[in-house]
């Protein structure tokens, strides 16, 4: 059976829908006006290597089993699509066309699969040990989430470190860490039926006859896309200093003992909240993964090229230790740079 998939940004998630086109699902990306003229011209392309290889492929959306399509968020009605994908920064998601497609699409009780970095508000209520009115002020517009059913809200830890190269056409996306998406299931079990079909058929799909990495796995436990938290706090946000961008792997490798504390920090503060730690990362694991990772994080480009917001998951997470009587001086001390870096980029 082929899905209707909507997908919320075509930057990121041009990654989870080549994969679904590759299965033989239809895809619609939701983005800017001149990237649906271009995808819809010349469709998408994603260039990855795949395990054991050295050079990189091209992937193009044109060869693909499933149809491809881009709009733009007043051309879309949710009620003709069986899944919506979430793969915009946080911030972008306040624009009033934006905003008013999430309302659209909570009306219509249609299921989300989140491949943020911020998890959906929406989603966190589903965690009774999480305390919303603490938490609130950490999106850049809370009230976008409000009209969602929590349990048809779901978070895929967004593993795969992917970015677009700026010197290149805006469909094209350059994949740097071939990781999988990791989701926590949702509360529906019909929604749970299309979510496990994607997986399989991500699974079984191939590209001219070869495995191509990046899959997509389902998990019961709410708690494993929190994995990704830690290697946020580690690596992508202190890719962010007081003098300028530094790669992920720098950050990560500059000072490993203190790297280490701080990914262990969150892993407790999110065990503390539920997690098993079998729904975690090894650290010296996410260490090795960030010796690839040779470019700043999307943070830190965003910062220094002037935004003046970004996904502050940072912030989520030290509020959310706060209400758990737990604080870490390091990530404190991460966090005031990155509040003046903004604070500056709002003022300019």
């Amino acid at each position: 059976m082929s899905y209707n998939l909507l997908i919320l940004g075509a930057s990121y998630g041009s990654l989870l829908s080549t994969k679904l086109l590759m299965a033989g699902h239809n895809v619609s990306l939701v983005c800017l006006p001149e990237e649906a003229e271009l995808i819809n011209k010349e469709g998408t392309v994603v260039r990855i290597t795949r395990r054991g290889e050295t050079q990189p492929e091209e992937i193009y959306s044109k060869d693909l089993s499933g149809k491809l399509s881009a709009v733009t968020p007043d051309q879309v009605d949710p009620k003709e699509f069986d899944l919506v994908g979430l793969a915009m920064q946080e911030p972008q998601f306040r624009a009033p066309p934006v905003w008013e497609l999430l309302r659209r699409v909570a009306t219509a009780d249609k299921p989300c699969l989140s491949i943020m970095n911020m998890p959906p508000l929406a989603y966190l209520r589903r965690l009774t040990a999480i305390d919303e009115s603490t938490i609130r002020d950490c999106y850049t517009e809370p009230r976008v989430w409000d009209d969602f059913d929590p349990g048809t809200v779901t978070l895929c830890s967004p593993d795969p470190q992917a970015f677009r190269p700026p010197d290149e056409a805006l469909n094209l996306l350059q994949v740097g860490l071939p990781t999988n998406f990791k989701a926590a299931r949702f509360a529906n079990s019909k929604h749970n039926e299309i979510l496990d079909c994607l997986e399989r058929d991500i699974m079984a799909a191939r590209y001219e006859g070869k495995e191509i990495p990046v899959k997509l796995r389902a998990f019961d436990s709410l708690f494993v896309p929190m994995a990704k938290w830690s290697m946020l706090l580690t690596g992508n946000y202190r890719a962010i200093t007081a003098n300028g961008p530094r790669s992920i792997n720098e950050a990560v490798h500059h000072d490993l003992k203190q790297s280490k504390e701080i990914y262990q920090w969150v892993d407790c503060l999110v065990q503390k909240l539920g997690a098993d730690t079998s729904d975690q990362v090894p650290f010296e694991k996410y260490a090795t993964a960030a010796k690839q990772l040779i470019k700043p994080s999307s943070a830190a480009r965003a910062v220094f090229a002037g935004l003046p917001y970004i996904e502050r998951v940072d912030k989520l997470v030290q509020k959310i230790g706060q209400s758990c009587g737990m604080s870490s001086s390091v990530v404190d001390e991460n966090i005031k740079i990155v509040d003046a870096h903004l604070a500056r980029n709002r003022e300019n």
